[in-house]
C-alpha cells in the first residue's frame, strides 16, 4: 500500500445571523480591531451600537460584516474613517435602489 499525499484546505470565518448580539469585546475580538478603534467608527456612524455608552454597547451581526468591509476599504484603498462611513451609506443605498428596482422587474 502506498501513501498519498492529500492536501487539505481550513476555511476559517464567521456565520452571523443578524439576531445575533454581540458585546464591544465581542466585536474586538472577531474584528482584531481596537477598543478605541471600533469606538471611532461607531462616532463616524459606520456601525450603530445599541446602548448610551460603549461599556454597555451590543451590535448585531451586521456591525461586524460593516466592519469587515471597512477594514478593506481602509487596508486595500487607504481610505479614511469619514471616507468609509460616505462609501459604505452609498453601498447601502444603492442596495435599496436596486432591491427597489427589482420590485418594478
Amino acid at each position: 500500500m502506498t501513501r498519498r499525499d492529500v492536501k487539505t484546505t481550513t476555511l476559517v470565518g464567521t456565520i452571523l445571523e443578524e439576531e445575533v448580539v454581540l458585546s464591544l469585546a465581542d466585536v474586538c475580538r472577531a474584528s482584531r480591531l481596537s477598543a478605541e478603534r471600533v469606538i471611532e467608527m461607531a462616532e463616524e456612524g459606520i456601525i450603530e451600537p445599541v446602548g448610551r455608552s460603549p461599556e454597555r454597547w451590543r451590535f448585531h451581526g451586521a456591525s461586524l460584516q460593516r466592519l469587515r468591509c471597512a477594514q478593506r476599504l481602509e487596508e486595500d484603498l487607504g481610505v479614511n474613517t469619514a471616507g468609509i462611513a460616505l462609501v459604505l451609506d452609498l453601498m447601502d443605498e444603492l442596495e435599496r435602489l436596486r432591491a427597489r428596482l427589482g420590485r418594478f422587474e
